[in-house]
């Protein structure tokens, strides 16, 4: 009861995270992993998706009631993340991912200085591109994030509020919104992939799920009603979080 009281905290706090910005996977993932070393690897992941997946889908409903969502854009995106997403869990099996968090961990850093020099990144919509312009620049987003959220997942939310905002110029509340609908693509699909493998342990999955969902309820109420320079602070601090986690993967983690 007690490891399963740890991981329903974490799955709170991943949710509240979640919600607001993405990133919620660098509290989940590693603290199921301490809680539970004894279960498989593979166990432990397709685990955390179903309280991914729950939470997101909170979130996702309360933005769509207050934020305009452009459903025909949207869609394809989602649709092609999905694709994506189902290809990177596939190759996770057949590649070592360490190869590319060094090149992760640079992107992040050059996020970071930039989002925190430009004090005006994300707080308003700053264009509207044509459609068929914005659908290219989304689906591109959408094969390469959910390709790696499939194929190494933390950030994945933050990465696809940085696209979203610096190619489809959204500000940070409308970003995060429509990130919500692409991540609840991706993790439909690990789902699909981890469940047809057998490496869902439903017993952590449920309560995960109903604190994970609890924490994107509270966690959107603070996005609306703080409004975009709450949003790109948060921002700001996960994207550092997932810096250190990144960095002690590449430099540390043997």
């Amino acid at each position: 009861m007690t490891d399963l009281l740890i991981v329903c905290v974490a799955a709170f706090a991943a949710g509240f995270i979640d919600a607001i910005v993405g990133g919620g996977g660098l509290v989940q993932t590693p603290v199921v992993f301490m809680t539970f070393p004894q279960l498989p690897v593979a166990s432990l992941l397709g685990t955390t998706k179903i309280p991914s997946f729950s939470g997101t889908a909170v979130s996702f409903y309360q933005y769509s009631k207050r934020v305009k969502i452009e459903w025909k854009l949207i869609l394809w995106i989602a649709v092609v993340a999905f694709v994506s997403a189902m290809a990177g869990s596939w190759m996770v099996s057949q590649l070592s991912n360490q190869t590319f968090k060094p090149i992760i961990l640079a992107a992040l850093v050059v996020v970071a200085v930039y989002t925190y020099s430009k004090k005006n990144f994300g707080q308003h919509e700053e264009k509207q591109l044509p459609f068929y312009s914005a659908l290219a620049r989304g689906i591109a987003c959408g094969l390469l994030i959910g390709f790696y959220d499939g194929f190494i997942g933390p950030g994945t939310g933050s990465f696809l509020v940085l696209a979203f905002i610096g190619l489809l110029g959204h500000d940070f509340l409308h970003a995060s919104a429509l990130a919500k609908m692409v991540n609840l693509a991706t993790n439909v699909a690990s789902i699909i992939y981890f469940s047809s493998t057998g490496h869902i342990v439903f017993e952590l999955a449920i309560p995960m799920a109903l604190c994970n969902m609890a924490g994107g309820f509270i966690g959107t109420r603070f996005a609306l009603l703080r409004g975009n320079t709450f949003i790109r602070l948060f921002f700001l601090f996960v994207v550092c979080g997932t810096i250190v986690r990144f960095g002690y993967d590449v430099f540390f983690k043997h």
